[in-house]
């Protein structure tokens, strides 16, 4: 049975999943219905970007340690990312990113999972034009998923969000909720929070 999380609420995957080897995280969100005047623009879909940046002792090394629309595979080939959802439209997760945990060399202690919007500043768009934002964990053998976490919290003038991270504590894989809203104007300035 999943689990649903609160903000701040961590959990154990190595005792909630015995050999958890890989896991899908699932990233989904809506846009909200915007009125518009009957001559008014039809304003731009929002594109919201799924990233992964990977960690060593709490930074990321080098550029190659982010996983993200332009660079989709980790150079260990144990973080994915399974393509860009340029609209958010549909059900289910709109965005996908794999991690081989058993896998992941033993350097990267830690795998902050992010999202930022295309051009927010340009579009004038942020996350409180969006709702129902969730980041979810699946177990990779069976599709089961293990926990969910919804943000629930209003993050107007927001353009990136922390949603999570996957961390490994004395030899066993973590989850925490996040749920940290930014200002970033893109993956690059969100990233280089993390850059040694």
């Amino acid at each position: 049975m999943s689990i649903s999380l609160q903000k701040g609420q961590k959990v154990n995957l190595s005792k909630e999943k015995k050999g958890l080897s890989r896991v899908v995280v699932g990233l989904g969100w809506d846009e909200v219905k915007r009125s518009r005047g009957f001559f008014a623009l039809k304003p731009a879909p929002i594109d919201c970007d799924a990233s992964a940046i990977l960690l060593q002792n709490g930074r990321m090394a080098g550029r190659d340690d982010l996983v993200y629309y332009n660079n989709l595979t980790h150079k260990s080939g144990t973080v994915r990312h399974m393509g860009d959802n340029l609209t958010g439209e549909g059900e289910g997760d709109d965005e996908q990113i794999v991690i081989d945990l058993d896998r992941v060399p033993s350097e990267y202690d830690k795998i902050v999972i992010v999202v930022t919007i295309y051009q927010a500043q340009q579009r004038k768009q942020h996350f409180g034009l969006i709702e129902n934002a969730f980041i979810r964990l699946v177990d990779g053998k069976n599709d089961q998923e293990i926990l969910k976490y919804n943000l629930t919290e209003d993050y107007s003038g927001m353009t990136a969000m922390i949603f999570g991270e996957i961390y490994r504590y004395n030899g066993e894989w973590k989850f925490g909720a996040i749920g940290q809203g930014t200002r970033d104007g893109g993956i690059g300035e969100m990233a280089a929070r993390f850059q040694k």
